[in-house]
């Protein structure tokens, strides 16, 4: 049953349409976006298993998870203690205690925060921006999320392959320039891509983001979904983002 939370100041109650879900946002921090419902979505669920997601924030991604799948136990981890008290905040208020916990922790760290080899899947959609490559938001919050500040590709990749079992699975979000990095972070801990599917913002123009998930000790064969389209030449969402956000895909 969902609790009746108490919202502090400039904190609002947002719409994630699915399933009726509501998540607590605050715009004087990071709000989520696109990449996190798309990751959300694109990453392979079974019932029951066991989530991790790094770097949660306002835990936009557990909570979509749970209407994806039957019995799932899903981790978010985040930094900022006050991002994590939103995250959990919003877990209560949609009811879902049972199945998402929402911690405070640093994923540089995580070897001295959980079990290796604990969890099916970890999904990321970490910042895009490596540290001296654009302007960074005097926001402190914000430039976090958006900045490799606080953890750079390498920590994520590192983190998720420490929790990750056996032909488990790091689904993740990222901007196609980081690929090739990516790929080659990838490969040095044993874990193969599986699936790929580039996301762009109208046909016709250059992707804008990636969706990458690898298997550790998979079989190193790569699937390359067809591409995913935002937006239509009218500026309306594609038949397929309206599905992803009304009915999960």
């Amino acid at each position: 049953m969902a609790a009746r939370i108490e919202l502090r100041a400039g904190e609002r109650i947002d719409d994630l349409i699915r399933d009726n879900l509501k998540i607590i946002q605050n715009p004087e921090y990071f709000c989520f976006s696109i990449d996190a419902v798309l990751l959300a979505h694109f990453a392979t669920l079974a019932e029951g298993q066991r989530i991790m997601d790094l770097g949660t924030g306002t835990g936009v991604i557990p909570l979509l998870m749970t209407t994806r799948a039957l019995g799932l136990q899903v981790r978010g981890l985040e930094i900022q203690p006050a991002v994590a008290d939103m995250a959990s905040r919003s877990v209560a208020l949609n009811g879902l205690g049972e199945q998402v916990v929402i911690e405070v922790g640093d994923l540089r760290q995580v070897e001295g925060l959980f079990a290796p080899g604990g969890y099916d899947l970890v999904t990321a959609n970490p910042p895009y921006q490596p540290v001296g490559r654009g302007r960074v938001n005097p926001n402190e919050s914000k430039a976090l999320a958006r900045h490799e500040l606080a953890c750079n590709l390498a920590d994520v990749v590192k983190a998720g392959a420490f929790l990750l079992k056996q032909g488990g699975r790091l689904a993740m979000v990222h901007r196609p320039e980081r690929l090739p990095e990516l790929l080659a972070l990838l490969g040095a801990k044993g874990i193969n891509p599986g699936r790929l599917r580039l996301v762009y913002t109208k046909k016709g123009q250059k992707a804008c983001l990636i969706l990458l998930e690898g298997v550790l000790a998979g079989k190193g064969e790569l699937e390359i979904l067809p591409p995913l389209i935002i937006y239509q030449d009218s500026g309306e969402y594609t038949e397929e983002i309206m599905d992803i956000y009304f009915n999960g895909g």
